[in-house]
């Protein structure tokens, strides 16, 4: 398979390449094209030509263009589902890359059924007054390399559903996915050439990204510290922001709570996709009491769980994407052992070129402890005791971060009330990450800026305009 940048409705080829790597096998996978700034430019040239014509689209033109796109993810939902695997390592079963395909296909349905209406706030004899919401302009989509397709599709979606032409940029880690798609949709003729274009890159082609004068919005996914320096360098020209900057959401388990018949839900809400999801639950605080009930659950629920190749049709955990992840979690597990915690299972770091780690169970962690007040991004869960109530909450919303947070308890209303109380963009009650593309989600704190999902993310990509009519 080759693969090229897509411009204005052409496939590019890049002076230079890079190597995507495997990363249950460490091995090379492709060599991606390497854009450059000049290419972005372009990109960004043709995205604004496209934009009136986009634009001025009737409503029903563009929602025909997203079933269409819907229906092509569909169609090639296993070729781009074996992509994911390669690429990102999530495996075949369970909620893997067919899962994240399917979700694909979902957003893009729900997204293409939405629409944002004028909306009349003064209609006299005298004068009518209208909001109309106008498509925001050029949109950048900057992804990162957890779920490559779905968030591509969750930036991606709702832009064109506005009426926004789109460039994209996707991670290095896992460019590949999102390439084909493009090129999927661009050899269908699904939209006009310039509306969507995919542009790889370095951190100096996102650097221009966020400068860039002709883009009128950036929707990223990613870190903290990346979205500051975009937020930064996007102040110069006013650009609108939808930031989701991840999170280390915490989980409360309320005193006295049987969770014995929750093991499954408290498992995939911290562990799917190895834990590496911005809404993963990746602090669990655990009254005293039932604290070692607890941890004795977790660690025999997750030692029947295989975690491995992707590919192998009975993995239901795959490796950690690349090597810089998995670096960071060798050592957030090691500081936390050599400061006292007791790894329950996991905790070894293998042998072999991939970058497949165990899942790993951590009793008696402490705020001291990096893997507690770092975002673990991995198959790592640290379970925290706690005596007081209300001295958990205080713990739970201690950090600066705010995506989701979840209490547990015997009494989901009771539990409810906890949940009130957890400063988080999303709160669960008795789950942990679930989402839906008709609920909005952003985080809170330094969690990100702006929505996504639903009408109010549909919202995220047009600016209010005002019509004042004399009668």
């Amino acid at each position: 398979m080759t693969y090229s940048l897509i411009i204005d409705g052409k496939a590019i080829d890049a002076r230079e390449s890079f190597d995507v790597i495997n990363p249950a096998t460490g091995e090379v996978l492709a060599a991606c094209p390497q854009g450059s700034v000049a290419d972005l430019d372009n990109a960004v040239a043709a995205a604004k030509r496209a934009f009136p014509g986009w634009a001025a689209k009737p409503d029903a033109e563009r929602q025909e263009a997203l079933g269409k796109i819907a229906d092509l993810i569909e169609a090639y939902q296993a070729e781009l589902a074996a992509l994911i695997t390669a690429e990102q390592g999530k495996p075949q079963a369970g909620p893997g890359a067919p899962f994240e395909v399917g979700g694909c296909v979902a957003w893009t349905r729900v997204t293409q059924g939405l629409s944002v209406e004028p909306e009349v706030l003064i209609d006299t004899d005298e004068e009518r007054v209208e909001l109309i919401r106008e498509p925001v302009g050029v949109v950048a989509s900057i992804t990162p390399w957890n779920w490559p397709l779905m968030i591509a599709v969750w930036h991606v979606m709702p832009a064109l559903r506005a009426g926004c032409t789109v460039v994209m940029k996707p991670s290095p880690y896992t460019p590949l996915s999102t390439l084909r798609l493009v090129q999927m949709i661009t050899e269908a003729g699904i939209l006009p050439a310039g509306v969507l274009n995919v542009v790889t890159g370095d951190a100096e082609v996102g650097d221009r990204i966020s400068g860039h004068p002709d883009i009128d919005k950036i929707a990223f996914t990613g870190s903290i510290a990346t979205g500051r320096r975009i937020m930064e360098r996007a102040g110069s020209t006013l650009k609108r922001l939808t930031l989701e900057l991840g999170g280390n959401d915490a989980g409360i388990v309320l005193p006295g709570t049987d969770m014995s018949k929750r093991m499954e839900d408290l498992f995939w809400g911290s562990f799917i996709n190895a834990g590496q999801t911005c809404s993963c639950l990746k602090r669990l605080y655990v009254h005293e009491d039932d604290y070692d009930a607890v941890c004795e659950g977790l660690a025999n629920f997750v030692g029947g769980i295989k975690v491995g190749n992707g590919a192998e049709p009975d993995t239901l955990i795959g490796p950690l994407s690349n090597k810089m992840q998995f670096d960071k979690i060798v050592e957030l597990v090691e500081d936390a052992r050599t400061k006292g915690a007791r790894i329950l299972t996991g905790g070894e770091k293998p042998n072999g070129k991939g970058y497949i780690y165990p899942l790993t169970i951590i009793a008696d962690a402490t705020e001291e402890m990096r893997v507690v007040n770092e975002e673990q991004f991995g198959p790592v869960l640290p379970v925290i005791r706690y005596s007081d109530l209300d001295d958990a909450i205080a713990r739970a919303n201690a950090l600066e971060v705010g995506l989701g947070a979840s209490a547990w308890g015997n009494d989901p209303g009771e539990a409810a009330k906890v949940a009130r109380k957890l400063v988080a963009g999303t709160r669960w009650v008795n789950r942990h990450g679930v989402l839906n593309p008709t609920v909005p989600m952003g985080g809170v704190k330094q969690s990100g800026i702006g929505v996504e999902f639903g009408e109010e993310g549909l919202r995220e990509y047009t600016t209010v305009q005002i019509l004042s009519i004399a009668k």
